[in-house]
């Protein structure tokens, strides 16, 4: 029987060398420093994408594309974990870190923006063979083909459980937030199921870029005139830039005249500023003033008044941030690297004092969303001793009859109002000032007297104050 003729076999595919797209690559970059590193997006990115622009590779669209791959990535982050552990036959901690955070990028682009589907398939499975190799590659097109399926709101519907069989287990997953981190500011909010919903969603939303126009040495007109520049809704030294200006294109920034500052931590400021006095006012201390925004506020206002400003921060890095900040300042002022918990000035040496402790930053998740994810309720065992022991400090700090702000970035609770409760219990020498009315035209500020600022009502961070006046 004679052989039949082979059929000649097709000519493989020559091999083609994956393309690096590099605004993909940057975003890719960045998810893996706040991974590996525990770094901070907003100080990561920043950086990178002034290298990118150095080397020619990106222009404005380019950078605006990776800054909302990168925030819009890690602000869903929860959510987008529960739909990728749908799409995968293995539990999500089995999947490597790299692997994931190109996963994560693609189910963003898939679900959270107007990428064509198939644009943001064939981009991600060809970041995943630059930064992954064919071989898995493979595995993230498979992933994210399931992912493309649906979209955001029939994914959600699959992979959050029911609002009436699990609140907040629900609400953990259709606004990415840990179950307890919702649970603590449900609490702290109060009130049924929209108010809880609106302040979730503001923290997944972006943040306007909020100037402040340090008093005698620039003033919000000033600033008005850049380009997008909006007045503030309640400081009067508020400058917003509605549509995401460049800070560092203006002038009276890199002069070290106005600064970059959330309006709820300028109202902090302020209201500690203009609380009432029995006595003189000559003496003000900031007592952990890094990284020294509220200081250089403080510190303008002082100086119209002939007030003398001390900044204390523990850390040297940061005192030396505070100082940066402080220089040019009009006023006197001294910066000092001191422990507030063992502080280096003698008892009743101020008549206002502001101390703005270190907290879970539960307050500014809009601004580092990535913080949401690192933060355990054991935090809160850590920082409760800390926080008494400079609440106690103000109280020490200052004069009879002067004013102690303590403020927070934080709305829990146990943050808040329970340890304000718990030292002025000890302390009969003091009494709570209503804050409220050193706010003014500030709405919804509650029942007093101490203020707790929301995103989604005032469009802050959720900044809290109490003020205590030391009496005797």
């Amino acid at each position: 029987m004679s052989e039949q003729p082979r059929r000649p076999s097709k000519p493989a595919k020559p091999y083609r060398r994956p393309q690096k797209d590099p605004v993909r690559f940057l975003a890719f970059e960045a998810l893996r420093a706040v991974d590996e590193r525990d770094a901070y997006a907003n100080l990561v990115l920043p950086p990178l994408l002034r290298k990118a622009r150095e080397k020619g590779d990106f222009d404005a669209r380019d950078a605006a594309l990776a800054t909302e791959l990168v925030y819009g990535t890690l602000r869903r982050q929860g959510t987008y974990d529960a739909v990728i552990a749908a799409c995968v036959d293995r539990p999500l901690r089995e999947v490597d870190p790299p692997v994931l955070d190109v996963l994560s990028l693609g189910v963003h682009q898939l679900l959270g923006t107007r990428i064509p589907t198939h644009a943001a398939v064939s981009a991600s499975v060809e970041l995943a063979r630059v930064v992954l190799g064919d071989g898995r590659a493979k595995f993230v097109n498979a992933v994210l083909r399931k992912v493309a399926q649906d979209d955001l709101q029939g994914w959600i519907e699959k992979v959050a459980p029911p609002y009436d069989e699990d609140p907040e287990d629900h609400l953990s997953v259709v606004h990415s937030h840990p179950r307890w981190i919702v649970s603590a500011l449900w609490d702290s909010l109060g009130g049924g199921r929209a108010g809880i919903e609106e302040l979730l969603e503001a923290d997944n939303e972006r943040p306007e870029v909020t100037l402040v126009a340090r008093p005698g040495r620039a003033t919000a007109e000033e600033l008005l005139r850049e380009e997008s520049a909006v007045p503030g809704r309640w400081s009067p030294y508020a400058v917003r830039l509605a549509e995401g200006g460049e800070p560092g294109a203006v002038e009276a920034l890199r002069e070290g005249r106005a600064g970059v500052q959330d309006e709820g931590s300028q109202l902090v400021a302020l209201a500690l500023a203009n609380a009432p006095l029995d006595g003189p006012d000559e003496k003000w201390l900031d007592g952990c003033a890094g990284p020294g925004g509220k200081a250089a506020l403080l510190a303008a206002l002082a100086a119209q008044r002939g007030a003398f400003l001390l900044a204390s921060e523990k850390q040297p890095h940061r005192a030396g941030l505070v100082a940066k900040v402080l220089a040019g300042n009009p006023g006197p002022y001294q910066v000092v690297t001191g422990d507030g918990t063992r502080p280096p000035w003698r008892p009743g040496s101020f008549d206002r004092v502001l101390m703005d402790v270190p907290c879970t930053g539960l307050g500014a998740l809009r601004r580092r969303p990535e913080a949401r994810w690192r933060r355990r309720p054991d935090d809160l065992d850590d920082f409760a001793p800390l926080q008494r022991s400079l609440l106690r400090t103000a109280l020490d700090s200052v004069r009879v009859g002067g004013v102690v702000g303590y403020a927070t970035c934080s709305p829990h609770l146990a943050e808040t109002r329970a340890v304000v409760t718990d030292v002025l219990k000890q302390r009969p020498d003091t009494e709570l000032i209503d804050a409220r009315p050193l706010l003014p035209g500030v709405p919804a500020l509650g029942e007093g007297p101490d203020v707790q600022l929301w995103p989604h009502v005032h469009g802050t961070d959720a900044m809290y104050l109490a003020l205590i006046r030391r009496t005797g």
